[in-house]
């Protein structure tokens, strides 16, 4: 193996058939503790495999004052795995640094790497490790880019007149779209799909990023580098001189970058991008806060996205079941407001009445007994027209802009997670974990 040089696991078939068995965290938990007196070369692929076989996004390892602790996190929420004694630990944190491309000598602060895991079947998968200094030791963190992760924008859980609407703003030659929601919301998740959808040999795609989290076949996708002095300022100015059709910026986290992106909307350019706004009414918000003037937001902006991710009830384990009156309660007051906005779209809302059947979440082996596997995304967004541009240029605050977007059509997230309910993907309790309590 060349792994100081590559900085690539290569997962052996042998091993890759013990990782294919393992379908939930108690089976992880047995291979890790069967692995951990063994080599840790053997032991660093069933974790890196295993958490590979549970589609988890992260791998946690945190020290403690005399072992550590194993962690993943599996549809957004961490779960304990099994503790290790310390020598396995640092023999482990050793290799993940070695692989990782990070300094073995340097424990007292932070350090950011990177590695892939490859298999037999061709398959890569880009691993991002993050170690932090602590009381007793560093914690590890690695984030795993699995290219299984990329769906189409079909597979997103859109509504119908959402996906509807996705797809018309997204064929527009210019403009921007821009996704917002907090760190693991799957943001970057919905731009990708934008641009496996729109993308063509006939047209220009340029991406600028931090980092580079998934590769797509025929797009230039680059990454910045701020110790280099190439931000997401200087590196949009480059791309704008590359002759781009379209244009992603992983994040909008300053002016500058801001009135670049804009001014790309407005001269031609189609730019997808995201902001660290709570929900689609901040948008704009936010980008004035940055100092964007409301002159060039209103022009410039098509869509206004904001998006969670929510568990799916397993499908093994999850049972249809009447409601209770307190949970008829609660989605008659989540709807409320907004029937006639799902009835404008065409969506059909069943009855709600004594006798309705809503998910329930029970446990088994196959979800790791929390009763859900799997998430989807639950969305809210209000289109930029001729009415809403002028609205933009009055400069209001974000709950009067919100009014004024469900006025004119926008069905909040909390209401698109209820509908989810009352189709049996999700429970109640689900939708407000995510959304908040129903008002």
């Amino acid at each position: 193996m060349q792994e100081k040089i590559t900085g690539e696991v290569k997962i052996s078939p042998a091993t890759l058939n013990i990782t294919q068995k393992i379908k939930n965290v108690s089976a992880f938990k047995e291979k890790v503790e069967e692995f951990s007196g063994k080599s840790v070369t053997e032991l660093s692929e069933i974790i890196f495999g295993g958490g590979v076989g549970l589609e988890a996004s992260d791998l946690h390892i945190e020290s403690e004052e005399k072992q550590a602790k194993i962690r993943v996190r599996i549809d957004g929420l961490l779960q304990d795995v099994t503790m290790i004694d310390w020598k396995t630990y640092e023999s482990l944190l050793s290799r993940i640094k070695l692989i990782s491309g990070i300094k073995l000598n340097i424990t007292d602060r932070p350090q950011d790497g990177r590695f892939s895991i490859s298999t037999e079947e061709k398959t890569s998968i880009e691993v991002r490790t993050s170690t932090l200094p602590t009381e007793y030791g560093e914690t590890i963190v690695l984030r795993i880019l699995n290219p299984k992760a990329l769906i189409e924008l079909e597979t997103l859980g859109l509504r119908k007149d959402l996906l509807e609407n996705f797809e018309r703003e997204i064929k527009k030659p210019n403009g921007m779209i821009i996704v917002t929601g907090p760190t693991g919301s799957g943001k970057t998740t919905t731009l990708y799909a934008f641009l496996k959808k729109v993308h063509k040999p006939e047209i220009k795609t340029i991406t600028i990023e931090d980092p580079i989290e998934y590769h797509l076949e025929g797009i230039s996708q680059t990454q910045v580098d701020p110790k280099k002095g190439y931000d997401f300022a200087s590196g949009l100015k480059s791309i704008m001189r590359q002759d781009p059709d379209v244009i992603l910026v992983g994040e909008i986290r300053d002016l500058e970058t801001a009135e670049i992106a804009l001014q790309a909307a407005l001269t031609g350019h189609l730019v997808f991008t995201t902001l660290h706004t709570n929900d689609a009414a901040g948008t704009v918000a936010r980008l004035t806060s940055l100092g964007a003037k409301p002159s060039n937001i209103g022009p410039a902006i098509n869509m206004a996205i904001a998006q969670r991710l929510i568990r799916k009830v397993c499908k093994k384990c999850g049972r249809l079941e009447k409601a209770p009156a307190s949970a008829l309660e609660k989605i008659k007051r989540g709807l409320r407001e907004t029937p006639h906005l799902l009835r404008r779209w065409g969506v059909k809302i069943p009855k709600i009445a004594p006798g309705l059947k809503v998910p329930q979440a029970k446990g088994c082996k196959n979800c790791n007994f929390t009763g859900y596997r799997g998430r989807t995304g639950v969305f809210e967004a209000f289109l930029v027209g001729e009415e809403m541009e002028k609205f933009i240029l009055q400069n209001p605050s974000i709950a009067t802009l919100r009014k004024e977007a469900i006025k004119r059509g926008m069905v909040p997230m909390q209401q698109d997670g209820l509908m989810k309910v009352l189709n049996g993907i999700t429970t109640i309790e689900e939708v407000e974990r995510i959304t908040g309590p129903i008002k």
